[in-house]
């Protein structure tokens, strides 16, 4: 059906054992395409009616469990690994795992690992099944692999906004497998430590250290703009797992002392769009996803900043200091 293992037949063995009449489909972006073809293949050899959902999903975090409370009696949510929250209806997880060949990109890397010996292996809830060969490949090259669970992900996984399994590893390098920078990026931020990527997709492997650097320059220069800002929108995602309604409470709080103005704005997407009406408004926080800070910074007039970006705007925190904002999830609790 695709490159990713979707696992279908298990939904369909699920479906059946509990008898859901009606079944959700979530799926992130990347695998919408396949939506109609996994729901059609479910309505023939179940009899279940099956709802897509066309919201946007950017991880376990965004699980369409409250909008579909009263729509289906299982929700299907791909691509993502299970967070530790409640959910309003059953959902099944399936990580649709990619399928490819990861030794290539590996190759690529050692020279770049020439130097290290001890290397910390990290990927993404996708590329978690293609580890161990690449640990075994490694080590045959005479490299010590160090993998450890984070709280809240398993072994050697990160997410956009948790960090924990590469935080204190004993290692002199990380090794990503995966595609794209804010990964890595996070795992630079939070480790100090040089990150090499190795790119299964496109067979090629590189040092996130310069685009680091270009990433640090962009946000000196908002950290530094907001500093002259009055007045903070102080955002909170109704996503269940972005919902840090405590921590938005704790800042303003925090911003008054300053004798600043703050003020909280409660929204499910975040947009430049949606900030148009609070253009009176000098900087804003983000509590909700880092990664809509990082990735989209360049879209938003105002300074748009992170929680650990404000300590430094109140000279609370030294820039030397920089760490990515992270939400981790234990035992339902962020």
């Amino acid at each position: 059906m695709s490159n990713y293992q979707l696992k279908v037949e298990n939904i369909i063995e699920e479906i059946k054992k509990i008898d859901a009449h009606t079944v959700g489909l979530q799926f992130p972006e990347g695998l919408k395409i396949y939506a109609t073809l996994v729901a059609r293949q479910i309505e023939d050899e179940t009899g279940a009616e099956v709802i897509i959902s066309g919201d946007p999903s950017f991880g376990a975090c965004d699980v369409s469990d409250a909008s579909m409370k009263d729509v289906v009696d299982l929700l299907v949510h791909f691509g993502h690994t299970p967070l530790h929250l409640e959910y309003e209806v059953p959902v099944l997880f399936v990580e649709a795992q990619f399928q490819l060949d990861v030794i290539p990109a590996i190759k690529e890397a050692l020279n770049l690992l020439e130097n290290y010996k001890i290397i910390g292996l990290v990927t993404t809830t996708q590329h978690l099944h293609i580890l161990d060969e690449a640990a075994y490949f490694l080590e045959k090259e005479a490299k010590t692999i160090i993998m450890k669970e984070g709280q809240g992900t398993r072994k050697a996984q990160v997410l956009g906004c948790n960090f924990s399994a590469v935080e204190e590893l004993p290692v002199d390098v990380f090794l990503y497998v995966g595609s794209g920078n804010f990964h890595p990026l996070g795992i630079k931020l939070s480790t100090n430590k040089t990150v090499i990527i190795a790119d299964p997709y496109r067979n090629e492997a590189r040092n996130i250290d310069q685009f680091a650097d270009r990433i640090l320059k962009i946000r000196f220069a908002r950290i530094t703009k907001a500093r002259e800002a009055k007045k903070f929108g102080i955002i909170v995602s109704s996503k269940k797992g972005q919902l840090r309604m405590e921590l938005a409470k704790n800042l303003k709080s925090m911003i008054h002392k300053e004798g600043k103005e703050a003020y909280i704005i409660f929204m499910d997407h975040v947009s430049p769009e949606l900030l148009i009406p609070f253009m009176d408004l000098d900087a804003f926080l983000v509590t909700a996803c880092p990664r809509i800070a990082i990735d989209d910074a360049q879209m938003y007039k105002k300074p748009l900043l992170t929680p650990e970006e404000l300590l430094i705007v109140l000279d609370k925190k030294k820039w030397e200091d920089y760490k990515i904002d992270e939400i981790k999830y234990v035992n339902g609790n962020q």
